[in-house]
């Protein structure tokens, strides 16, 4: 489904990314792994149209997309959700939910089913934007690029600065998720939110994808965790 070749990228003079490659595949949840700095959220947006590669390749159910805008790469089926989450401040929760949902070719996701999986958006749905707590607001973005009705969603940090609970709750949504067929793409400094979720891992450091392999693989692995996750 997803396939990135020696993908290099660059914030001015700055050479962050040095040749990532990875896949995803259909129906897979597979994470990015790495400490501060390593180069994760940059793929991501690389991936998303935000930043050109210098070289590489991005091929996206066998398109090449490496040089697409945004909102061309999120119409073919990519939904993004953003560290910062980005919610419409002003905007009610509905508002929010709605204002860029679509019809997907299999038009799985509709608001009643977003609010199946988050009953609180459903309580909440004339409450805007800025009246919501941190777990509200990333239900609220994960909700919002469901109902872009996506074959691969991708995830910047979901689980950040957000309460244990509430952590728990996402991991579930994400399962749920992946095992209704969903392909998934996320980005965490929680491991145990990575491992709970994806299938497969890649490790970054300082651009450079180090090591890739199963949730096994990885625990099993103590030296390369010490070096490069830090856990």
């Amino acid at each position: 489904m997803l396939h990135i070749e020696n993908l290099h990228a660059y914030y001015g003079l700055s050479h962050v990314l040095q040749g990532v490659s990875l896949d995803v595949k259909e129906g897979e949840a597979v994470s990015l792994l790495g400490r501060n700095g390593a180069g994760k959220t940059t793929t991501l947006l690389a991936l998303m149209g935000y930043l050109k590669p210098k070289p590489g390749v991005i091929e996206y159910q066998g398109r090449d997309i490496s040089r697409l805008s945004p909102w061309r790469v999120s119409r073919l089926g990519v939904g993004f959700v953003p560290q910062e989450r980005g919610i419409f401040s002003s905007l009610t929760v509905l508002e929010n939910l709605t204002v860029a949902a679509r019809r997907g070719r299999k038009g799985l996701w509709k608001l009643a089913d977003v609010y199946k999986l988050f009953p609180r958006l459903e309580e909440r749905r004339d409450n805007r934007g800025n009246q919501l707590s941190g777990g509200e607001q990333q239900m609220l973005a994960i909700g919002r690029a469901l109902l872009l009705n996506p074959s691969l969603l991708v995830l910047d940090e979901p689980s950040e600065g957000l309460a244990p609970l509430i952590v728990e709750e996402i991991i579930k949504t994400l399962r749920d998720v992946r095992d209704n067929g969903l392909s998934i793409l996320v980005v965490e400094q929680n491991t145990r939110v990575a491992f709970d979720v994806a299938d497969r891992h890649y490790v970054l450091s300082k651009g450079t994808v180090c090591y890739q392999g199963s949730t096994a693989d990885i625990r099993a692995n103590d030296e390369m965790v010490r070096q490069y996750l830090g856990v």
